[in-house]
């Protein structure tokens, strides 16, 4: 994929799991990388070691991307860098686990905030960055569309950050600008370890997906490195699904 060589991608959530694979995957076909953290500094920095050995240019930018005030300072210090923006992956997450009736304003406005407000704000910052040709990923799951147990605060956010996604493509069609959602399968990450029923999501996810394995973090990065590719430049506003067929059992 020549189309890509020397391209700029911004990666929130970079820092580990499918924000890791995705900038990896993007190096290996000539992709600079700029990965926003919030906490795991050090993953960060084996990260960027990790996309810098591939070729490619990297640094790590810490920034909460749920807080207006730390975006908007982030975005200063790249344009006095006068960086250019080609492929924006939000992958960034958050949200407390309990059941509906146990949640509170704070839990939700969380989860709300960080998995669906944030992509708003970040969109609207990064677009003086990018040309038409420009592509937004967003990172979605299967719990925006099912009920999972005490997931009910991420998976609204997930369902109103891709009802956003489908809004967003309206307006940024006409400027030649493309954004969809990946939603993965079960992903066996340090997010997950949080679930406190993590064993048996994984069993069961295992037992009912078709193909006999779970996704991984480097599936999820093969459809974003498709979707920044001019193999994809006529899917917009989309929701793909990736997880082995898990999806379709019901």
């Amino acid at each position: 994929m020549k189309e890509l060589q020397g391209k700029t991608a911004f990666i929130t959530g970079g820092s580990r799991g499918i924000g890791r694979a995705i900038a990896i995957r993007l190096a290996e076909h000539g992709v600079n990388s700029i990965i926003n953290y919030v906490r795991h500094k050090r993953n960060a920095e084996e990260t960027v070691e990790a996309v810098r050995e591939k070729g490619v240019e990297c640094q790590a930018i810490k920034a909460n991307i749920a807080d207006e005030k730390s975006l908007a300072r982030m975005f200063s210090v790249l344009d006095e860098q006068k960086q250019q923006i080609d492929y924006v992956v939000s992958n960034a997450a958050s949200g407390v686990l309990k059941p509906a009736l146990e949640l509170t304003t704070r839990h939700w406005d969380w989860a709300m905030n960080i998995n669906a407000r944030a992509l708003l704000s970040l969109t609207k910052q990064v677009i003086p960055f990018m040309n038409p040709g420009g592509r937004i990923i967003t990172i979605s799951s299967l719990g925006s569309v099912r009920a999972l147990p005490d997931y009910t605060a991420v998976g609204a956010s997930k369902a109103a950050l891709e009802s956003l996604v489908r809004h967003l493509a309206v307006e940024l069609g006409p400027k030649g600008i493309l954004i969809n959602t990946i939603s993965a399968g079960v992903v066996d990450t340090d997010a997950l370890k949080k679930f406190p029923a993590r064993d048996q999501i994984l069993q069961f996810s295992l037992d009912r997906t078709p193909l006999g394995r779970l996704t991984t973090p480097e599936d999820v990065a093969n459809v974003a490195l498709f979707l920044c590719s001019d193999l994809a430049t006529m899917i917009h506003g989309q929701v793909i699904t990736v997880d082995g067929g898990y999806a379709i059992q019901g």
